[in-house]
């Protein structure tokens, strides 16, 4: 076995020592200070964008109606430019804009109900003529006014749908997640902090209003998705999309939060451009990534070894494997296998069809030989197995999730089957995830899931990090391309395609995986 060491070799990409750095306060942004020494020009170039947006947004509301198409709801998207340090909670108490996205080096996404933005060109001049409450306009750069929404469409679409985006074909058909956000112009407020003069009484008195502030900001934003929701189906419903879920006409009950959901819809090509470019309230639209089992399998060998494994104590914990199934009658298995809850959760297929037949000798049935013995299986004797295993079977034969399951709602419809169970099993083995590298700009509704069923059930949820490919087509590099692009091991490590997989960017899972 190497000796310790703290992988020296392995170039961190930041490492920093000292106190927090919070945002705001402190000194101003340069073009915020120039912006304060130049009132009258920045004033005129906000306000000219802003007629000239609200004139766009007229023009195209007039044109959808007169050619019959979808209402689009109140609220038209823009792309602001504002100071990083800029708190934009400002964006909705003094312009009543909803926050959509809030991305890197200051751009934010944001929903404007009032479409003349009243509030926003009067509070601009009010900046020209120095009135006092106006200074904020000063860290507000830019409002983008493009009719085409470039800038816009290049920060919520994916990599490759963006590269698609001027050659769709309108009856071209798209697979895609598309994250809505319901936050509306509410916000939850601040947790209170107990003064030295409250008594229980008062304190108690300050608590009460703020769980009763939280709560209404809830059941706003449950409203508000609601309201979302249905706005999608007519949509849908236009363009004889299909929305993909696992039950037919079940209600969004995963890849939701409490300020936005991800539908997942099978849509042509026309009404994808037209709920992308016009629909106010999306952040990000996604195609869905090819899902796999992220290790290959070796062929079984040897004939069976002199050993009986016994079944584990009744009380044993269980761990639920959510994987290709497994070979439930195997040997080695079939003592720990809790089956009795098995269950197959793909469309079309009956919920006790759970047997593992990934070749060459499955996938899911090779994770549960290794929860049960680790490295070493035994080679004689009548060893007592540790655990109960429970099988989920959410992977085919071709070790693919099909399109029609929405990986969020498949894994909550595991966990809350087991979890509800006999054994309330509080331990499940993930090994799944995308093809792809995750992004870093949202948290992915996949992950998110996982985030919430921990922290809503208190369950662990053990996830693969994924694997680097010997080689693989842009972007999704591997091995052989570094090198071959003249980047060594460690060093190809640091590139996109070597980041972990989604969804293992979860916050709230075990992730697993190895630099090798």
């Amino acid at each position: 076995m190497a000796g310790a060491h703290n992988f020296e070799h392995l170039p961190l990409v930041l490492t920093s020592q000292g106190a927090a750095v919070l945002h705001g306060g402190g000194s101003y942004a340069p073009q915020t200070v120039a912006n304060r020494n130049n009132r009258q020009a920045h004033s005129n170039q906000l306000s000219t964008s802003a007629q000239f947006l609200t004139n766009s947004w007229r023009t195209r509301q007039a044109d959808r109606i007169a050619h019959q198409l979808p209402l689009i709801p109140e609220g038209m998207p823009i792309l602001l430019q504002v100071d990083p340090g800029f708190d934009i909670d400002e964006l909705r108490a003094r312009f009543e804009f909803e926050i959509v996205a809030e991305q890197d080096e200051g751009y934010v996404i944001v929903a404007a109900q009032d479409i003349d933005l009243a509030s926003f060109v009067q509070m601009a001049n009010d900046f020209a003529g120095a009135v006092r409450g106006a200074t904020s306009v000063a860290s507000v750069y830019r409002l983008f006014d493009d009719p085409g929404q470039t800038d816009r469409l290049q920060r919520i679409l994916s990599e490759r749908l963006a590269a698609q985006w001027n050659t769709i074909a309108d009856n071209q058909t798209f697979i895609v997640d598309v994250g809505i956000a319901c936050s509306g112009t509410v916000e939850i407020p601040s947790m209170p902090r107990r003064g030295k003069r409250d008594d229980d009484a008062s304190w108690a008195a300050k608590e009460l209003v703020w769980s009763q502030a939280r709560s209404e900001a809830y059941d706003a934003w449950d409203a508000i998705k609601l309201e979302r929701e249905h706005q999608i189906m007519e949509f849908a419903d236009f363009y004889n999309a299909e929305i993909l879920r696992m039950v037919d006409g079940a209600d969004f009950t995963a890849g939701v939060l409490p300020d936005s959901f991800t539908v997942r819809l099978r849509i042509n090509g026309k009404g994808f451009k037209d709920i992308v470019h016009n629909y106010p309230y999306i952040f990000e639209v996604l195609e869905p990534e090819d899902i796999f089992l992220p290790q290959g399998a070796a062929a079984n060998a040897g004939t069976s070894p002199s050993v009986a494994p016994i079944a584990p104590a009744n009380e044993a914990p269980a761990v639920c494997v959510v994987d290709s199934g497994i070979q439930e009658g195997h040997y080695l298995l079939q003592a720990a296998i809790d089956q009795a809850v098995s269950r197959c959760f793909l469309p079309g297929t009956a919920p006790n069809d759970v047997a593992d037949n990934v070749p060459p000798g499955g996938h899911g049935t090779r994770v549960a030989g290794a929860i049960l013995f680790g490295e070493e299986v035994p080679k004689e004797g009548e060893p007592q197995l540790p655990f109960w295993i429970q099988n989920a079977r959410v992977l085919n034969d071709q070790n693919r999730m099909p399109v029609e399951l929405f990986p969020p709602e498949v894994l909550r419809s595991a966990v809350e089957h087991f979890n509800d169970g006999p054994r309330q099993t509080r331990v499940f083995n993930h090994s799944i995830n995308a093809h792809g590298y995750c992004r870093t700009q949202y948290m992915s509704a996949w992950a998110a899931e996982i985030d919430q069923l921990c922290n809503e059930r208190d369950v662990l949820i053990i996830q693969s990090t994924g694997n680097i490919p010997v080689e693989g087509p842009v972007p999704f590099l591997g091995v052989h391309d570094h090198l071959a692009a003249g980047r060594d091991y460690p060093t190809y490590l640091t590139e996109p395609s070597a980041r972990v997989a989604n969804p293992a960017q979860s916050l709230q899972a075990l992730t697993v995986g190895s630099i090798a």
